[in-house]
C-alpha cells in the first residue's frame, strides 16, 4: 500500500506539498517518500509542470520498491497504490507495482494504440487498486480506482488537476474518484484552451452493456425458482463453493506477508503476528479469522482487534452500583469475547490473540479534528460515529489476553495488514431490508434488492475507510470483495445465498447470510452461526455520543450551517 499525490498545473513553478500533508501520506506509507518533478513543453501552450510524490508500506516482495516508478528513456511515471493478485487471470509473484508498471510500458511501447494498450492491461487487474499513470510519448495522464473503490483516490480541479490519497484538510473543492472507469487526462486538449473536465474522458472497465451485468465483474443472476425451492443445508453446493472461494482469496491476503518491522518497543507477547482482524465478534470477521487460521504457518499469531468506546449518554444512565466496566458493556465486546472463546476452543493450536481496544471520550475528542480531515469529503453523524470505530481498532493499541482466562496484559499489534469482513451483507443478504423485500414481495423483490446493493458497492464508503485505517500504517484488506467470489456470489441464485421461504429454527440458523451461517455451522462455530447483524457504530458505541435526537444523515458540527 502507498500514498499518492500528484499536481498538473501550468507553469514550471514546483508544487509544494504541505508539511502536514507529508505527514499524512507518510502515515500511509512509512517504508519510503519519494518526489519526482517533470516539465513538458507542448506545442502553442505554456510548459506544464507534473510533480508526483508516493509513500510505499512495503508489502510486497522481499524488499522496500521506490515510487514514483520512472522510465528514464521513455519519460513515463507511475503511482501505484494497491493490490495486484491477478493479472491476465495468473497469479504475480515479486513487487506487484514494479511488474504493472513493466507491462505498461512494454504494451505501450509495442501496440499500434498505446492508448488501447494501456487500458487493455488496467482492465487485466484483479484486486484493490488506485493510480496514476503519466505516459509522456502521448502526454496523457491515466488515473483511477478499482472496480470496487477499496483504495483511496481524491480529485481537485481548479487551475489544473491534483490527485492523493489523502488530502488533510476539508478544502469543498476535493471530491472522490469514481470507481466506475479509467480516466484519460489528455494535456494536448487542455494546452489548446480547454478545461480540466473537457479535457478528461472516461473508459470503463468492462464496456459490455448486458442488461444485468454489476460492477463490471459478473451478470447477477436474476432468476426466480419454479416452485419452492429446497432450503439451504450444510450439504448444499453453495455452502462448500462459499468455503472453496473464501479460501482462495484468504490465501492471496494472509499469506507471503513480510515480517513486520521492529518497532523500537518490547511487546508484551512476542510471537509473530503479520494479519490483525478487525474483530466485532460477528459472523463475518469470525468466519475469516477461523478460515486464516487454517492457512496461516502454525508460528504465527492471529490478532482480533476488538474496540470499544466510552459513550457519555450510557455513562449518564449507568447504576452508580454498576460492576463491570463501560467498555465490557458494549454489545461488540460481549460478542468479540463470546467469539475469541469459541475460535481458541475450535483451534487450539493457533496462537489467538484478543485485543480489547478500549477509548475513553476524552481521547476520543483529542482526534477528532484528524478523523474529521481523514474522512473528508465525508460529512455525516453516520461517518464520523463509522470512522472512529475504524481508526481507533486500526491503530491496534489495547490490552491482550491469549486466553479468555488470561491476565490482560499493554499491547500494540505489530500486524500490518487488517482483514475485514466487509461485503458479506451485500453479496448474501444480511440486511434487514433484504427480509422486508422477501416479506414484501417474495423472491422477486428480494432479487431486486440484492442486485441493487451489489451494484452499490464500488459507491460505498470504502475510498473512506481506506483514508482511516490506512493513517496507521496499515493496510484493510476485503476477503469478500475478492473479484473471482464477487463473481461466484452474483451468478448464485438468491435462495443459494439466503433463505427467507424456510425461517429459523431450533436447528436451522438464521435465514439472512444462511449460506455462510452454515459454512461457520461447518468449521465448529455453532454459537458464531447464530449471531445477529449489528452495525459497527451501534457495537461499539459510537453513535449519538453527544445527542441522542441526531441522525446519521445529519451534516457533523464542523460542517452544520
Amino acid at each position: 500500500m502507498c500514498g499518492i499525490h500528484a499536481s498538473v498545473t501550468r507553469g514550471v513553478e514546483r508544487a509544494r506539498v504541505s508539511d502536514d500533508l507529508t505527514r499524512c501520506l507518510a502515515c500511509r506509507g512509512p517504508d519510503h517518500l519519494g518526489n519526482f518533478q517533470e516539465t513538458v513543453q507542448l506545442e502553442g501552450s505554456a510548459p506544464i509542470t507534473l510533480s508526483f510524490t508516493s509513500t510505499v508500506l512495503a508489502l510486497r516482495g522481499d524488499h522496500v520498491t521506490p515510487q514514483p516508478f520512472r522510465d528514464d528513456v521513455g519519460g513515463s511515471v507511475f503511482c501505484w497504490n494497491g493490490e495486484a493478485w491477478r493479472v491476465d487471470g495468473g497469479a504475480l509473484d515479486g513487487n506487484d507495482g514494479e511488474l504493472i508498471f513493466a507491462r505498461l510500458e512494454g504494451a505501450r511501447a509495442t501496440a499500434s494504440s498505446s492508448e488501447e494498450a494501456v487500458l487493455g492491461v488496467l482492465r487485466a487487474i484483479e484486486g484493490p487498486f488506485a493510480f496514476l499513470f503519466f505516459d509522456r510519448a502521448s502526454s496523457k495522464v491515466y488515473y483511477g480506482r478499482d472496480r470496487l473503490g477499496r483504495r483511496s483516490l481524491l480529485q481537485r480541479q481548479d487551475a489544473g488537476l491534483v490527485l492523493a490519497s489523502v488530502v488533510g484538510d476539508t478544502d469543498p473543492s476535493w471530491s472522490e474518484v469514481e470507481a466506475d472507469g479509467i480516466y484519460v487526462f489528455d494535456l494536448q486538449s487542455w494546452a489548446e484552451g480547454r478545461d480540466v473536465a473537457g479535457s478528461v474522458s472516461r473508459y470503463p472497465w468492462l464496456g459490455s452493456s448486458e442488461k444485468d451485468l454489476v460492477l463490471d465483474i459478473g451478470v447477477f443472476n436474476t432468476a426466480l425458482p419454479d416452485g419452492e425451492p429446497a432450503p439451504l443445508v450444510p450439504e448444499s453446493a453453495a455452502v462448500q463453493m462459499l468455503r472453496q472461494q473464501l479460501r482462495d482469496s484468504l490465501a492471496l491476503r494472509v499469506l507471503d506477508i513480510p515480517n513486520p518491522p521492529h518497532s523500537g518497543t518490547e511487546l508484551a507477547i512476542t510471537d509473530d503476528a503479520r494479519v490483525s482482524v478487525l474483530f466485532s465478534g460477528g459472523l463475518d470477521c469470525t468466519v475469516l479469522a477461523r478460515l486464516a487460521s487454517d492457512l496461516l504457518p502454525p508460528d504465527q499469531g492471529i490478532d482480533l482487534l476488538n474496540v470499544a468506546f466510552e459513550n457519555p449518554r450510557v455513562a449518564g444512565t449507568r447504576r452508580k452500583d454498576a460492576t463491570k466496566s463501560i467498555y465490557e458493556i458494549c454489545p461488540d465486546r460481549v460478542t468479540g469475547r463470546k467469539s475469541f472463546a469459541e475460535l481458541v476452543r475450535v483451534c487450539p493450536a493457533r496462537r489467538w490473540r484478543f485485543v480489547a481496544v478500549n477509548v475513553p471520550y476524552t481521547e476520543t475528542l483529542a482526534h477528532r479534528s484528524q478523523v474529521v480531515s481523514l474522512m473528508y469529503p465525508h460529512r455525516t453523524e453516520m461517518d464520523i460515529s463509522i470512522s472512529f470505530a475504524l481508526y481507533f481498532a486500526a491503530r491496534g493499541v489495547g490490552e491482550a489476553q491469549a486466553m479468555p482466562s488470561s491476565e490482560p496484559v499493554p499491547y500494540a499489534t505489530p500486524a500490518r495488514v487488517l482483514l475485514s469482513g466487509l461485503g458479506a451483507d451485500e453479496l448474501f443478504g444480511g440486511y434487514s431490508r433484504h427480509a422486508v423485500a422477501f416479506e414484501r414481495g417474495g423472491y422477486q423483490a428480494l432479487v431486486d434488492e440484492l442486485k441493487l446493493d451489489v451494484g452499490r458497492l464500488g459507491e460505498r464508503n470504502l475510498g473512506r475507510d481506506d483514508r482511516i485505517m490506512a493513517h496507521w500504517g496499515r493496510e484493510v484488506r476485503f476477503p469478500f470483495l475478492d473479484e473471482r467470489l464477487v463473481k461466484w456470489a452474483v451468478e448464485t441464485p438468491a435462495w443459494g445465498k439466503c433463505d427467507f421461504n424456510h425461517p429459523q429454527t431450533e436447528t436451522m440458523v438464521e435465514p439472512a447470510k444462511r449460506v455462510l451461517r452454515l459454512l461457520a455451522e461447518e468449521l465448529g462455530m455453532r454459537s458464531v452461526a447464530r449471531e445477529k447483524k449489528r452495525a459497527i457504530q451501534f457495537g461499539a458505541k459510537t453513535a449519538k455520543m453527544v445527542s441522542g435526537q441526531s441522525k446519521g444523515t445529519d451534516l457533523i458540527l464542523e460542517f452544520a450551517s
